[in-house]
């Protein structure tokens, strides 16, 4: 990059007799903007994955499997030719204390009564859905990371841009009121 553009683009951080005091201010909250941008996206995507991350581990750790017995006849999947449609129904299973245990569960569609099914218990014994693997945790876990920090960003960015349009108006403000006081003396003017 040329010396010239370098100076270009630092035209509010060198001495200038037009600098304003705005600038000079403008200058600062764009470079702090820019740095929280970068710095507190990332650290804020980063504990959002890690947090997230760490609630699907506890999830894939505290629920289990067990295998239930379907009690009522299912419909087969519906006309869209989806295979893998699950619907609510009735299961019965037994614990490994012999407690026997009714609830409903997602299952997939068109079984018969008695089949056996796979259904998802948490740490408490109450039926739950089955916990993403270690892969879609992952993925889901950094989604989330991203979401966190682009939020993140696009908060600081619009308080920036709140920020400089402020001082937008301010500058806007001292223009009208030195033309208020400069402006007459000019007219009459005329050749």
């Amino acid at each position: 990059m040329s010396g010239k553009r370098v100076k270009k683009r630092l035209w509010r951080w060198r001495n200038n007799p037009l600098r304003r005091h705005d600038d000079i201010v403008e200058a600062w909250v764009v470079l702090a903007m820019w740095m929280v941008i970068a710095v507190g996206g990332a650290i804020a995507g980063l504990v959002t994955a890690h947090a997230a991350d760490d609630v699907l581990a506890r999830q894939r750790a505290e629920r289990h499997s067990v295998r239930a017995v379907l009690l009522t006849d299912l419909p087969s999947a519906s006309s869209s030719g989806d295979t893998a449609e699950r619907i609510s129904a009735d299961v019965s299973w037994t614990t490994s204390d012999g407690t026997a245990h009714t609830g409903r569960a997602l299952v997939s569609a068109g079984q018969k009564a008695g089949a056996r099914v796979l259904v998802w218990l948490d740490a408490e014994g109450r039926l739950t859905s089955q916990p993403p693997g270690r892969v879609e945790a992952g993925f889901e876990a950094g989604l989330l990371g991203t979401a966190a920090s682009l939020a993140t960003a696009g908060v600081v960015f619009a308080a920036g841009a709140v920020v400089r349009w402020r001082l937008d108006r301010r500058r806007l403000d001292g223009w009208d009121t030195e033309w208020a006081m400069v402006g007459p003396r000019w007219g009459h003017k005329t050749g």
